[in-house]
């Protein structure tokens, strides 16, 4: 049986297009949990954290990609990062007494943009930005891909705030299909094909069952599972690194006032406090505590 948590690569054997389904309930609940969202935040949170995870599958990267939809409205952030392993933490942001009423993008986040990161462990950085134009998430990554030139790119995406789940379509460099004539006729064929899917089958069907009443006509092979899951890269010594960076001026203006530093992951909430002590060991080379 198929986890909830989990992706899978796929590819039509007779056509230059690959694909990716998604599934995350528990793991996605683990995300949020430190945090207490409203259901519409929630479900934009599912939407893009599973358009992230997508995404990150068609990167050959070690590293790091996140994915911010930045907007003047209500809302002001949204934000996922996740990682070649397949694990993600995710955010949100808003100003106190914000009226969070809306539903969708535009009503909560206003005029805003996406901006893709790229962070990986060898290599340049890479960010590319797109204006949210569209109400679907789904619709603004597709003008992104296009606006990038980059290979034609199509998503699919559901999310209830408690499970969310996604499909991408992508083609492939010029292969088993030796005409653009062919090549054409396949892409758009296999993408209306998906746009017959509904957001209950997305987030309800097991990836198999899925794809059989997409594309059984078509040879699709389907790859093994890969595991999803929550987890928060944060630490005590990445805080401390970060209190350094700061400068110790900054840091003893805030041990005066409150007689320690206190460092607090907006991911997850886990809280690092450094004394006195440790602070001066910090500055003086010494490697901070794990505890």
């Amino acid at each position: 049986m198929m986890s909830k948590n989990s992706a899978q690569r796929f590819l039509f054997d007779n056509a230059d297009v690959r694909g990716e389904i998604i599934s995350m309930d528990s793991c996605f609940a683990d995300a949020l949990a430190a945090h207490d969202y409203p259901q519409n935040v929630r479900e934009l949170l599912g939407e893009l954290a599973t358009a992230a995870m997508l995404l990150s599958s068609t990167l050959k990267f070690e590293g790091i990609l996140s994915l911010q939809a930045k907007g003047e409205g209500p809302l002001s952030l949204l934000m996922v990062e996740c990682t070649d392993q397949k694990t993600f933490r995710a955010l949100a942001r808003w100003e106190e007494g914000a009226d969070l009423s809306g539903h969708g993008l535009k009503a909560l986040l206003g005029n805003g943009t996406l901006v893709m990161t790229v962070d990986p462990h060898k290599g340049n950085r890479y960010q590319g930005i797109v204006p949210l134009h569209h109400e679907s998430l789904a619709d603004s990554l597709k003008d992104y891909f296009q606006q990038s030139e980059q290979l034609p790119t199509e998503f699919w995406i559901a999310s209830n705030g408690d499970q969310c789940a996604g499909l991408l379509l992508q083609a492939l460099p010029a292969s088993v299909e030796e005409s653009d004539e062919t090549r054409d006729e396949s892409w758009n064929r296999l993408s209306i094909l998906a746009n017959t899917v509904t957001s209950d089958e997305l987030l309800s069907l097991d990836h198999e069952t899925l794809l059989n009443r997409l594309y059984h006509e078509e040879d699709v092979r389907l790859f093994d599972e890969a595991p999803v899951a929550f987890s928060c890269n944060c630490s005590r010594p990445r805080s401390a690194k970060i209190l350094h960076s700061l400068g110790r001026a900054e840091i003893d203006a805030i041990l005066a006032e409150s007689g320690e530093v206190a460092m607090d992951c907006q991911f997850c909430n886990q809280k690092y406090t450094f004394s006195e002590a440790e602070i001066t060991a910090l500055f003086d080379g010494q490697e901070p505590k794990t505890h």
